[in-house]
């Protein structure tokens, strides 16, 4: 059984000590304590005399715990052993995922190598295995086919089998999937192809909740909701709000602040999306990001939750339930 989580989860936002720049979250019930880690990507936001994306470059995958549902977390560092061969140095890691499958947990992250001040590259996504949550073991690079794949996400599927959902920049940033039986042999992920099509889109996350498998992914303008019967295929953009959720979960200047590359924790029947947020900039440019012409405030984020529901009508929209203390 996992440790409940609060109603006030990330009430307060959760903020990275160290680099002010926590993005890309994933939350796990850690069973040998009763509590609950947050992994995510550890930008450089704070950092100066940083050329270009160079802030969002160099990243180590930062890791903080709570005790209390949720509600408040503590700062542990970074999560060490997350090393790879043929990665040139200083290693940037992005967005990880853990999930629990079999006798043993697996992360699966997306690796790029060397310097980097814009977007371009080679990026690839590894599989890592641990017993304990704590020390990784790297299993190998995954073959899908591309020089640039990130933003991987792991989840069963109703026909019995595993996919891994992913963002190939490569073909139009848009979401792909591989699918295995076994997906602690890395060989074994095999790619099937194209799954969300549309506008350019990245971060995609599958639950299941309500009797339907959910889908969302990040179109920098919130965060954009599909549904399948089965997650194996078959997905359908919700139509309400052109299919988007937490568009304005927060303001700057007047201008809404969008919800960023999110994880889902379902508890029972309801489900906690738990995105990022650059607080101090609105996103209306993303040439923004580059430089520090306007200084580094812009782009500092923190880490926050909202609690959803399926409606009768098979909706996921935001919870109306009434918050307050533990569940």
């Amino acid at each position: 059984m996992h440790p409940a989580l609060s109603d006030r989860l990330l009430a307060l936002p959760y903020r990275d000590p160290v680099h002010d720049g926590a993005t890309d979250p994933v939350l796990v019930a850690d069973p040998a304590s009763g509590s609950w880690l947050m992994f995510y990507t550890q930008r450089r936001a704070a950092a100066s005399g940083l050329d270009g994306v160079a802030w969002v470059h160099g990243t180590g995958i930062g890791v903080a715990r709570s005790d209390d549902g949720g509600m408040t977390w503590s700062y542990e560092g970074v999560v060490e052993g997350l090393d790879a061969p043929g990665l040139a140095r200083p290693v940037t890691r992005w967005a990880p995922d853990v999930v629990r499958i079999g006798d043993r947990w697996v992360m699966f992250l997306t690796l790029l190598g060397g310097h980097r001040t814009d977007w371009t590259g080679p990026a690839r996504i590894a599989q890592y295995t641990s017993t304990d949550l704590r020390a990784w073991a790297f299993q190998a690079y995954l073959d899908l086919h591309s020089e640039r794949v990130i933003d991987a996400a792991v989840t069963r599927c109703g026909d019995g089998l595993y996919r891994l959902w992913y963002k190939d920049e490569t073909r139009g940033s848009r979401t792909y999937a591989a699918v295995t039986a076994t997906p602690c042999l890395p060989s074994t992920w095999e790619v099937e192809g194209l799954v969300i099509d549309g506008r350019p889109h990245e971060g995609p996350k599958v639950f299941v909740l309500g009797g339907w498998y959910w889908m969302i992914t990040d179109e920098w303008r919130g965060l954009a909701v599909y549904r399948s019967l089965d997650g194996a295929g078959g997905w359908e953009r919700q139509k309400r709000d052109d299919g988007l959720v937490l568009r304005m979960p927060e303001t700057f200047e007047g201008l809404p602040v969008v919800a960023r590359h999110a994880d889902v924790v379902v508890q029972e029947d309801r489900a906690a999306i738990v995105y990022f947020t650059h607080p101090q900039w609105a996103g209306a440019d993303l040439g923004d990001m580059e430089g520090e012409a306007t200084g580094t405030a812009h782009r500092r984020s923190h880490i926050r939750a909202a609690w959803f529901d399926v409606s009768p009508a098979g909706e996921l929209l935001p919870s109306d339930r009434p918050t307050g203390g533990l569940r």
